[in-house]
């Protein structure tokens, strides 16, 4: 399996901004699915943003739409999210993964079965 590796986690103000990134080694060049998941303390893993890979169609949960972005920098094989307008609800462990786009996707889907290379996470806080 390929490489993940997160960072940009840590503590963060109520109505603040941050931005995690996700390095993915040379090995994952066949998982064009990249996504955002995060999980909670007591809570399920939940998908919140995904992006193709070198595709750059994107898609969001609603509970972060149009305060979260992903995005990609292809030669430096990194995906970002930038989060905007933090809530103490958005704590969580955040994980990057990554798998693979079939052509009848019609964005990166948050199914956690169809990522099978996973990151460590990167702990984000919330407080007010």
């Amino acid at each position: 399996q390929g490489q993940l590796v997160e960072s940009g986690g840590g503590s963060v103000q109520v109505g603040g901004s941050r931005r995690l990134s996700c390095a993915r080694s040379a090995s994952l060049d066949g998982r064009r699915c990249m996504a955002w998941f995060r999980q909670a303390p007591g809570k399920q893993r939940e998908g919140v943003a995904s992006i193709v890979f070198n595709g750059g169609r994107t898609s969001y949960a609603g509970s972060v739409k149009g305060r979260f972005a992903i995005s990609q920098e292809y030669a430096e094989s990194t995906v970002y999210l930038q989060m905007n307008n933090l809530k103490a609800e958005d704590t969580a462990t955040y994980y990057c993964a990554a798998g693979s786009y079939y052509s009848d996707d019609i964005a990166c889907p948050f199914t956690r079965g169809r990522y099978d290379s996973w990151g460590q996470g990167t702990q984000v806080t919330v407080s007010s």
